[in-house]
């Protein structure tokens, strides 16, 4: 059984690359993946995830979750793909297929994946072949969600809006246009 290499490019807030080259057997699962891809990120690993089957469009599709999240009757209808029960070659439909990985639905770690080629040598264990860019720490996402949600970028009093989303732009209203204003001549 061949081993696939995979590129494995972490979506972040700044303008610079950052991915991983993965090598795995095709026979391993997708929580092994996951793993792997964590590990080499140095990320924990201690959070909710999901893969989806995608196509060239990055489009999310069918989801391979982490755990088993159907409640009653919903496995009736489409049992949910988990993560250790789904083999990787089983969900290869494309020469260059891709899936997206969602890492921690809070913060939305989003791993992009793409299949890049094969290996005639079979990897017992995943390894990583290539480590380009800086990984950010993981926490990083809770500094931004604190600057955007705890006031760091307010606006002044002068460009604060009011209750009702007024004074968004200037409009060239004065009060002292209606100073002259009398209701009970009209």
């Amino acid at each position: 059984m061949p081993g696939l290499k995979f590129r494995v490019l972490l979506d972040t807030d700044k303008n610079e690359e950052v991915f991983r080259d993965v090598l795995i057997s095709d026979a391993s699962d997708f929580e092994s993946f996951y793993h792997a891809i964590l590990k080499s990120f140095d990320f924990k690993g201690d959070q909710m995830a999901s893969f989806y089957v995608s196509n060239e469009d990055w489009d999310k599709g069918h989801e391979i979750s982490l755990l088993d999240m159907s409640y009653d009757d919903d496995s009736i209808d489409s049992p949910a793909t988990v993560m250790k029960n789904a083999i990787i070659k089983d969900f290869l439909e494309e020469p260059d297929q891709r899936f997206i990985l969602v890492y921690d639905f809070m913060k939305m770690w989003i791993f992009l994946i793409e299949l890049i080629g094969y290996d005639r040598n079979e990897p017992t264990t995943p390894e990583m072949l290539l480590a380009i860019g800086k990984a950010p720490h993981e926490d990083s996402r809770e500094a931004l969600e604190e600057e955007l949600f705890l006031g760091e970028g307010e606006l002044d009093s002068e460009e604060e809006e009011d209750d009702f989303g007024f004074n968004e732009f200037d409009d060239d209203y004065s009060d002292d246009d209606l100073s002259d204003y009398n209701e009970y001549e009209y």
